[in-house]
């Protein structure tokens, strides 16, 4: 991972540098046997936590770090340069803190928050439906109220830490019409909710992924974040957050596969030279490092826009678009630079493109950020047409 930052300031960078000794210290040599194991690394979320990584970009009252959101950024990549599966696991946990930060009472920010960001609680975000998965506003899990609780029943799919969390926020229609949707705290253990056997997945073993069934889960009122109704707003607004999580973890994807792939050009010879001296190679390479610091201008820029707050979504959108097929690309290619050896597990870069497939599915797949772009584009062009006719 290159040193070269574009840092807010100093504390930042010497921040940034730490996430880099811990990854490259305590991380880094566990990542490949964990996901040739499927284990899932709950210490390195502990670890994490007490370092003030999962509370980064939240307030320094309830715990957090107080960073803007593109030191947080920053930071993920850092980690999913060498282990994508927490990489992407801190990412969810900061989405499953974003409702409480966001629409959470003060006494409920105050209750939970600070063993949230501390890492001594692990958080899953349960949204998707099987048949609901790009369409939240069709979900069919429903919340009744009965008194001072609420009686949840349906069941979410593809819940990244299910059965693993210690608690899941969770949508769940709580009326008749489409966007009648509630947002819930659902602590784990509580009777009636349950995961299914982890799903059988292509890439990233170390990030359990489950089928989570809510089965007359009984909860009481004070577990509702926001008023009854407001739950997709909630949803749709952490989307945004959420996406440049995982550009950030695709360009750290990318970037730990640019790296091994270079590293590996250096060193192999064939017609005694460098295999990176033959002039393919090199702009080969080229092509891919291009593709990594365009990844992260993009996301970097869209982060700025939020904590400037200004609108960010469609550059949110953007951001996970470009990073995800990119990280694609740039780890097709690091398999073709090691060529057959590319292809075995004797080195990293097969799990590296393995887990670059998915970047492009979760968190709205790649076709659903063009629909948003696209809607975005056209909401903006009406505009000055508009003003233009003024």
């Amino acid at each position: 991972m290159p040193a070269d930052r574009t840092l807010p300031t100093p504390e930042s960078a010497d921040l940034i540098a730490l996430v880099r000794e811990i990854v490259s210290r305590d991380l880094a040599p566990l990542a490949a046997g964990a996901e040739e194991r499927a284990a899932f690394p709950r210490e390195a979320f502990r670890t994490l936590g007490r370092m003030g990584v999962l509370g980064l970009p939240y307030a320094e009252e309830h715990g957090g770090g107080g960073q803007p959101y593109e030191v947080y950024l920053q930071a993920v990549e850092e980690i999913a340069s060498a282990w994508s599966s927490v990489g992407v696991g801190v990412s969810v946990h900061v989405l499953s803190c974003f409702g409480l930060v966001t629409a959470g009472s003060e006494e409920q920010r105050k209750q939970h928050l600070p063993d949230m960001v501390g890492g001594e609680l692990l958080g899953a975000y349960c949204l998707s439906e099987p048949h609901a998965g790009s369409d939240p506003a069709a979900m069919t899990t429903r919340a009744t109220r009965v008194g001072d609780e609420y009686v949840l029943r349906g069941a979410k799919a593809w819940t990244t830490h299910g059965g693993q969390a210690d608690f899941y926020k969770v949508m769940a229609r709580t009326g008749d019409s489409r966007g009648d949707i509630s947002c819930f705290l659902v602590p784990a253990g509580t009777p009636g909710l349950a995961a299914d056997r982890p799903e059988s997945k292509m890439g990233l073993m170390g990030s359990t992924t489950a089928t989570m069934r809510f089965d007359d889960v009984r909860i009481p009122v004070e577990r509702r974040l926001g008023a009854e109704g407001e739950g997709l707003r909630i949803a749709l607004a952490g989307l945004d957050a959420g996406r440049l999580g995982i550009a950030a973890v695709a360009t750290g994807l990318a970037q730990g596969a640019l790296d091994a792939a270079v590293a590996y050009a250096q060193e192999r010879e064939t017609f005694d030279e460098r295999i990176i001296d033959h002039q393919g190679m090199a702009f080969l390479l080229a092509d891919m490092a291009a593709a990594v610091e365009s990844a992260r201008a993009t996301y970097l820029a869209a982060a700025r826009r939020k904590d400037a707050g200004l609108p960010y979504s469609r550059q949110a959108s953007v951001a996970k678009l470009v990073a995800t097929d990119n990280a694609m690309n740039v780890t097709t290619d690091a398999v073709q630079v090691l060529g057959g050896y590319g292809y075995t597990r004797d080195f990293p870069v097969e799990r590296y493109m393995r887990e670059a497939k998915v970047m492009q599915i979760f968190e709205g797949t790649n076709q659903i950020q063009r629909m948003v772009i696209g809607r975005h584009l056209d909401r903006g062009t009406r505009g000055e047409l508009a003003v233009a006719a003024r």
